[in-house]
Formats: structure tokens, sequence, C-alpha cells
């Protein structure tokens, strides 16, 4: 029983299903299935209830799963202080616009706990760059927010917030209980700088077809999106219960995907420290319940 055995393992117990634990790892379903197989058959019990639409977990495999993540987080940890060890270990974090206060103070202290002789360094990007700098390699970690371009990166969601359309308080929508899309078609929405990444683009302009193009003031930070709302009644997006100002309201969007705070990372050459990170803000998050905790990665490879 090794460590690449254990974290297959453990892709397949939290995504409960082998399908999207192999989509995880970035590898085929078949090999995944016979690593399972050859641990269980190491261990002498089956780890797994198998059925047409996915895995659980026995008692056995429960128990296993508790004792993979306690070795798989040491195993980490020891990386991290071998790599801080050699020398003066250093870490920037990528941020963009509330991402690092959304993702709290608790990842901040437990980072800290674990890794207190690290210098941590933050750098915030605006809204031209969802990868905070992650992409042209400014940054070794990111606190960001999706949909983006992955291609390259790995993510994991931790929370995921349902969104609202902010208006003037004044708005005639400001008045209903929730609204559509539909009722925005003929608004102006604000819009991000020609280049930026289109999913990107595309999901804060509301966008509900591949290429569609509103119309609306260009803007780079959050503050610039409010202020367009405020001076020129623009419609834009946000998540429900912030703090807005005087004149402005947020009512719900009905038919609009979450807006999901992710840690994103490279797939290839992610240091010790920084699969440590993810590690930590993983954690944090596993027991948020169903809006957290989906994975495009394996934080261990």
């Amino acid at each position: 029983m090794d460590l690449r055995s254990l974290r297959y393992f453990v892709a397949v117990a939290e995504e409960r299903h082998f399908g999207r634990a192999a989509a995880r790892l970035h590898m085929t379903q078949p090999p995944l299935s016979r690593a399972v197989k050859q641990l269980e058959s190491e261990l002498g019990t089956p780890l797994l209830h198998r059925s047409a639409t996915g895995v659980t977990l026995t008692a056995a495999g429960s128990a296993l799963y508790d004792e993979a993540r306690t070795l798989l987080d040491r195993a980490e940890q020891a990386r991290a202080r071998v790599a801080a060890a050699a020398g003066a270990a250093t870490m920037t974090i990528g941020t963009l616009a509330d991402s690092a206060e959304q993702a709290g103070n608790r990842l901040v202290a437990a980072f800290r706990r674990r890794h207190p002789d690290v210098q941590v360094g933050i750098r915030e990007a605006d809204f031209t760059d969802p990868t905070t700098g992650l992409r042209a390699g400014l940054v070794d970690v990111a606190l960001t927010r999706a949909p983006f371009d992955d291609t390259g990166i790995s993510t994991h969601v931790l929370r995921s917030d349902p969104v609202g359309v902010v208006l003037r308080a004044g708005d005639p929508l400001a008045r209903h209980a929730t609204v559509r899309l539909r009722d925005l078609a003929e608004r102006r929405w604000f819009r991000l700088p020609d280049g930026t990444d289109p999913l990107w683009s595309a999901y804060w302009a509301g966008a509900t077809s591949p290429g569609e193009r509103r119309d609306g003031p260009v803007v780079r930070t959050a503050q610039e999106c409010l202020q367009a709302v405020a001076w020129n009644g623009t419609v834009g997006v946000m998540p429900l219960g912030h703090t807005l100002p005087e004149g402005l309201i947020t009512v719900p969007l009905a038919d609009m995907a979450p807006r999901r705070l992710v840690v994103a990372w490279n797939t290839q050459g992610a240091d010790p420290l920084v699969r440590s990170f993810v590690r930590i803000a993983v954690a944090l998050y596993r027991s948020a319940g169903p809006t957290a905790g989906r994975s495009k990665a394996d934080v261990s490879a």
C-alpha cells in the first residue's frame, strides 16, 4: 500500500464515481479501477460498494478514507518542511477582488500553523486576469473566481455563491423577488476589456449563448462595476449578501450559475508548499456541504 494507491482511492471516495475520479486524476478509468481493486486485494476486504450510478464506501472504506487523508496530509507536510529547510521558503498568492476575504482568516491561521516560517506575498489582480497572474508565472497559487480557461491549471471549488443583479434602488425590477436573464435582455451590462478570457467575460456579461456580446461600459474592478450601475443604470452581477453603496440593491438571478470561489494552481510543477496550501484550503471547506468540494484535479498530484 503506497501513497499513490491511497491518492487514487481518496479521489474515488470523494467523487463517488470512477469516471469523475479518473478525470480529476488526469488518467483513464481502467487503470484507476485496477489500482483500487489491487488495494482491496492487499487489504483483504472490499472498500467500495459499486453500482451503475457510482460508488459508496463500505465500513472498511470509510475507515481507510480517514487514515488515508491523514497520511497524505502528513506526507505533504513533510515535503513542505524539507523544501523550507533547503532555503528561505517563499510563496506568492494571487487574489481577485474579494476572493481572499471570502476564503477567510481561517485559511491564513491554518497555513501559518503548518508553515510559520514561510514568507507569503500577495498579488491582487483586476478583472482582466481571472488567474491573478498564475498563467503568467507571477504567483504560485491563486484564490479566485471561476469560470475561466483552465487549460494547464487545476482548480478546486471551495464554495459556490448564488448571484444577483445589481440595480439602482428605484429600478422597476428592484421590487421583484427574483429576476431572470430574459428580463435583462434589453439592458446595458458592463463589459470587460477586449482580450479578457472569453469564458470569464461571457459569465460576467450574463451571456446566454457563446459569442454573445452585450453593450455597456468597460470596467476592470468591482468598484468600477458598482459605479457603472450607480451613474449609468448599467446592470452587473455579484454574489448575494454583499454590502452595497447607498442607492443600489441586489435582486437574485434565478437562472444564472453560482459564482464559484476556487483555489487554482499550475497542474505541472506545483511545489510542496503549493500542494500543502491547496490541501489546507480544501480541508477547511470539505465539510461545507454540497456547494463546496468539486475538484478538477487531485491536489496530491
